[in-house]
């Protein structure tokens, strides 16, 4: 039965997203003129593929706070590459990623057509790309998405804030707002830590698959109500921090204790 789940939920996903793709390619080509247009199209298909994406994965969301309106700069704990799919099924917006994913076979190629803005974290120099490109995101009514704690973990707690990572907010002067996202599967399947969070050496073929066994995964998203702004990035990291992690809902602790009870 787990096996005929999988199948399914990667013939329809891929099915949802060649499809979607397709469309964009085609109707941005013959039909749009103007790139607000564009951008607006872009984002309706965007958050289209995420709700159905969420859907065909079997993520059911409950979603506490108020989703910031466009133009916003948000940050976000990072717990999976299905924070994404959580996060753009309810706000309009693109999202920061390490450039590396640029070069990431197929996703990568989805993501540059998302509008993802990329930043080389080992090159201070594409700071000023970067401003640049947010820039632009939030004057065309956008918003911008950031994982600040600059890789992915398995939800024990919220990791300190790269502050380098908030330098292009820091530095003009945006008003942040802040997320925090947290996992949980049903009782008596792979606690979500190991099924849902993608962190350390876990591969992403095998991760992926692990995950479309699962029947059905509940995630939780919370929008804090308050925005902070500071001209120094440390500041403002921590500030932040303290912020995402006082709402932060651990995902080990908790499914630890429900796998803990239903194998006793």
């Amino acid at each position: 039965m787990k096996q005929l789940r999988v199948i399914l939920k990667v013939i329809a996903l891929c099915s949802l997203t060649a499809f979607l793709y397709a469309l964009w390619i085609s109707v941005n080509a013959f039909v749009f003129a103007s790139e607000k247009t564009s951008r607006g199209w872009r984002s309706f298909i965007f958050r289209k593929w995420a709700g159905a994406a969420a859907a065909i994965t079997g993520m059911r969301t409950t979603v506490y706070g108020t989703p910031p309106r466009p133009p916003f700069f948000l940050v976000s704990n990072h717990l999976s590459y299905m924070d994404i799919i959580a996060l753009a099924a309810h706000l309009d917006c693109v999202f920061i990623a390490k450039s590396d994913v640029a070069r990431w076979p197929v996703i990568g190629r989805l993501c540059r057509s998302a509008k993802t803005i990329f930043i080389d974290r080992k090159n201070r120099k594409d700071i000023t790309r970067v401003i640049r490109l947010i820039e632009r995101s939030m004057s065309a009514e956008q918003g911008v998405v950031l994982f600040a704690e600059g890789t992915s973990t398995e939800g024990a707690r919220v990791l300190p804030f790269n502050s380098s990572l908030l330098e292009p907010a820091a530095r003009a002067g945006y008003r942040v707002s802040y997320a925090s996202i947290s996992y949980s599967a049903p009782a008596g399947e792979v606690p979500a830590h190991m099924s849902v969070c993608w962190w350390g050496d876990m591969t992403f073929t095998k991760h992926l698959l692990e995950l479309f066994r699962l029947p059905e995964f509940h995630a939780t998203l919370v929008f804090g109500e308050e925005t902070f702004q500071e001209a120094d990035r440390k500041v403002l990291a921590d500030k932040l921090w303290r912020a995402v992690q006082s709402q932060f809902i651990p995902v080990v602790k908790k499914e630890e204790e429900e796998w803990s009870a239903s194998i006793r």
